[in-house]
């Protein structure tokens, strides 16, 4: 067995597990965890997610209510529901990727993108949150700015980031290339 498949097999019993749930042992920090895993492995990941992951949390007892939100998804609906997406695409064709880009990170703020999702989830009847699609959603936002954003939103229910790259606990690297800033309040859901 590889070790990716290992990490794999360690995800449901944490998730599953009281200490976590409940956010215990965590020195009055917000339960924000990440799984960091080799970008090569996404479809992978993602099939785990759907296929192990999301039918475990659904059939476990007692009832684990969770909702999982592809973060990419979001901003695109957050472009939709604006009418702004049919204008970022013909501003691409027409100006460039750059052009493009800047103008989406002034309508994307991760304040805005974190209260759509504690909005559409309905953060308080919820066990535990998933995100996904963050490497589909780089360069339009960061992920660490996305989770200081959520920070005083999600009060006490826990969050699973999973993230295609390195998170040592200090700092992000998508792709385990690009650098983010420090980050340090979010703890490596296995090791």
């Amino acid at each position: 067995m590889s070790v990716f498949e290992e990490r794999l097999n360690q995800i449901l019993p944490r998730l599953t597990s009281k200490e976590l749930l409940n956010n215990e042992g965590l020195s009055n920090e917000i339960g924000f965890w990440v799984f960091d895993y080799p970008p090569e492995f996404e479809l992978e990941m993602r099939s785990f997610l759907a296929d192990v992951i999301e039918p475990a949390l659904a059939k476990h007892h007692p009832p684990i209510r969770f909702a999982t939100v592809n973060v990419f998804d979001l901003a695109i609906g957050l472009l939709e529901d604006r009418k702004l997406l049919d204008k970022a695409l013909d501003m691409q064709l027409a100006q460039g990727d750059d052009k493009a880009l800047e103008s989406l990170r002034r309508v994307l703020k991760e304040d805005k993108l974190a209260e759509r999702l504690v909005s559409q989830i309905d953060v308080d009847n919820q066990d535990l949150v998933i995100l996904t699609g963050v490497g589909s959603a780089y360069p339009i936002l960061r992920t660490h700015t996305l989770l200081s954003a959520l920070h005083p939103l999600m009060k006490d229910t826990p969050l699973l980031m999973l993230y295609p790259g390195k998170y040592d606990g200090y700092s992000f690297r998508l792709f385990n290339k690009l650098s983010e800033d420090h980050y340090y309040r979010a703890f490596r859901l296995v090791s």
